[in-house]
């Protein structure tokens, strides 16, 4: 295992091809729970018969956790709709055909979605009444049992030379209710700047499942709140405002 060619670098890891193999360092600050959980999550993904790299190993170098999966020749979605804007529908279309897929499947031991927002939004900086409020609407929706992504965006998106897509980055990956995953990534479009897309998407999974607009906007406010857990300040403004709207029916 050669750490000679970076593809990507970091503050808080870096990654290294070596052949077919993917090779990625985590910095210090990353707990020895939360790579082992990302790889046991990545180990349960490939169970549901996804395409999505094999997970080869888990050890240490110099003292830094390492995992090891598969490399995965292609270019990424997010890529391509940006050189081919011409196509921008046709990937589109994919991309929810795939994302529609991935609800499909059921991975039994992943973290309950609505235990791990439940979690953040105690996490965050909003005052106790607004906190309550979230987690009451969060306790209020229905529960089920389908994979989610967590975070469902193009970028995390490999199409290879015959046009296979692959699904990476599983460590957000829950169990739980799939219009939330839908909401996250509509709130991913739109903290890109890409509002017209954002729409588009939901339009289009709005057709193919024949769930209204508005349970999918009940999310929004908690998936929001979640997010800013993460502590992007350019991020915060937005998000704060989406947790702020009362209701978006």
């Amino acid at each position: 295992m050669k750490l000679e060619n970076v593809i990507l670098e970091r503050e808080d890891k870096q990654v290294y091809r070596d052949g077919n193999l993917k090779i990625k360092v985590y910095g210090e600050e990353f707990s020895k729970v939360n790579v082992l959980v990302s790889a046991l999550n990545q180990a349960k993904i490939e169970e549901t018969g996804l395409n999505v790299p094999k997970l080869h190993s888990v050890t240490t170098i110099d003292g830094k956790w390492v995992v090891v999966t598969d490399y995965i020749e292609g270019t990424p979605l997010d890529v391509l709709m940006s050189e081919h804007p011409e196509k921008e529908d046709e990937y589109l279309q994919k991309f929810v055909d795939l994302q529609n897929l991935v609800h499909t499947k059921k991975s039994s031991g992943l973290l309950k979605i609505k235990e791990k927002m439940n979690a953040k939004i105690e996490q965050t900086d909003f005052d106790d009444a607004t906190k309550f409020e979230l987690q009451a609407r969060l306790a209020g929706m229905p529960n089920h049992d389908k994979l989610c992504h967590g975070d469902f965006n193009p970028s995390n998106i490999i199409v290879t030379d015959n046009g296979e897509m692959y699904i990476i980055d599983w460590s957000h990956a829950t169990q739980g209710n799939a219009s939330a995953d839908v909401a996250r990534t509509y709130l991913l479009f739109n903290l890109d700047g890409k509002r017209e897309l954002a729409e588009k998407y939901l339009s289009l999974f709005m057709k193919k499942t024949g769930i209204s607009r508005s349970y999918y906007m009940r999310w929004i406010p908690i998936v929001a709140a979640s997010q800013t857990v993460k502590e992007k300040e350019k991020e915060k403004e937005l998000l704060s405002s989406w947790v702020n709207v009362v209701d978006f029916e």
